[in-house]
């Protein structure tokens, strides 16, 4: 790939049956032993190409690696990394797979620029997203009704604004993200921990095979990759690298996403963050974020804004008339439910606590309760306690 003219992306499918030696080379480099990624893009500043590094010799190439890893770059291909090498070409040259090497054109520039890029992208999907401007939205997988109401509406419409949302095919925030995402033409990119021909979690399969049609699912593992711990918060960087900034929208205080958001300011992108209760766990991450320096964050225009893009109009229904007619029956008058929802307020509220200042029955109010979480206006949480879900 290196030691070739650059291959466009539209033509990747096209001309990839003529790339086995250079994909042999990445591959080879990649599965050496005892070359980590400093090592690997030390060898490739110095030499220019992996083929350049297979060719340089014991002498040039111990002047920068240890001497064991000099010697077993001096090796041959094993067969493994060749029947590997082999498998790639074919998963590559099917239609919306691509494969990018770092170095290549259509690899995307603000990934290449961060410390420590990939050397290999495996993409399936619509591989020009990676150029679009994109937010990364991440946050806990064990995410509240509320917190994943705000990162679908949040990513609705920034993607309605042409904006690509990044995240990372995770259950709760992430999942959220991408289903609001998929909403808009930004649409969104999904990055795993896996190789690119694997789905997970299956949970989210479903999804996975959606954005792969619609958006891009992005890795740089080897294809057969399956979930390893350590590859999930190094797959980190490549979520803020594709982005403009990353906004966490839920995470406790020491939740995986704050490695995201830590990832980002040290490549220099914007960090923002969705504040919550001083009572919910899952607000403590984004209120320690906030501390350190994160942007406070309430409105999608403030994203928009820092993002120097102009907001498009995009009004919002009342919550109430989005409230489905079989709901609507259990709630005796309107007004009634209106005030249920002004009484719950911002934070959780016990039931008891509702009674008496609601100076509804018993089965009013249970009634009233029933019908706003199956228009989904409200959520339960563990204690009896009920919290309001704003759209």
């Amino acid at each position: 790939m290196q030691d070739t003219a650059p291959i466009p992306v539209k033509d990747a499918a096209r001309r990839i049956e003529d790339r086995i030696d250079d994909i042999i080379d990445w591959l080879r480099l990649e599965s050496t032993s005892g070359v980590g990624s400093r090592s690997a893009h030390l060898l490739i500043d110095a030499f220019g190409s992996p083929r350049a590094v297979f060719q340089a010799g014991y002498a040039a190439l111990a002047a920068h690696v240890r001497p064991a890893i000099a010697r077993s770059l001096c090796e041959p291909p094993s067969p493994d990394v060749k029947a590997l090498a082999e498998a790639t070409l074919a998963w590559a040259g099917q239609a919306g797979h691509h494969l990018l090497a770092l170095g290549d054109t259509a690899y995307p520039e603000a990934l290449a620029n961060i410390p420590d890029p990939p050397l290999l992208l495996y993409i399936k999907g619509q591989a020009g997203l990676l150029a679009r401007p994109g937010l990364a939205i991440v946050g806990s997988r064990n995410a509240t009704v509320q917190g994943k109401a705000n990162a679908a509406s949040f990513a609705a419409a920034l993607s309605q604004n042409g904006v690509c949302i990044v995240s990372g095919l995770a259950l709760g925030i992430d999942a959220a993200a991408h289903e609001g995402a998929l909403r808009g033409p930004g649409s969104t990119i999904a990055v795993v921990g896996t190789g690119a021909d694997l789905s997970y979690p299956a949970r989210n399969r479903a999804l996975a095979e959606r954005i792969a049609e619609q958006g891009a699912i992005v890795s740089e593992y080897p294809l057969g990759t399956a979930p390893m711990a350590g590859n999930f918060p190094r797959r980190n960087r490549i979520i803020s690298g594709l982005s403009s900034g990353v906004l966490v929208v839920e995470a406790a205080a020491q939740s995986g996403s704050l490695i995201t958001a830590r990832v980002a300011a040290e490549q220099g992108r914007e960090v923002f963050a969705m504040p919550g209760s001083i009572h919910a766990p899952l607000a403590k991450g984004c209120h320690k974020l906030i501390r350190d320096g994160a942007r406070l964050v309430e409105t999608v225009d403030e994203v928009l804004e820092s993002m120097r893009i102009s907001p498009l109009a995009s009004p919002l229904a009342s919550p109430l008339a989005a409230m489905p007619a079989s709901s609507k029956a259990f709630v005796p008058t309107e007004t009634e439910c209106t005030q249920l929802l002004a009484q719950l307020g911002h934070d959780a509220f016990d039931v008891d606590t509702l009674l008496a200042q609601t100076g509804m029955s018993v089965g009013q109010l249970s009634m009233g309760l029933l019908a706003l979480e199956l228009a989904g206006m409200i959520e339960r949480l563990p204690g009896g306690k009920v919290q309001r879900v704003y759209s």
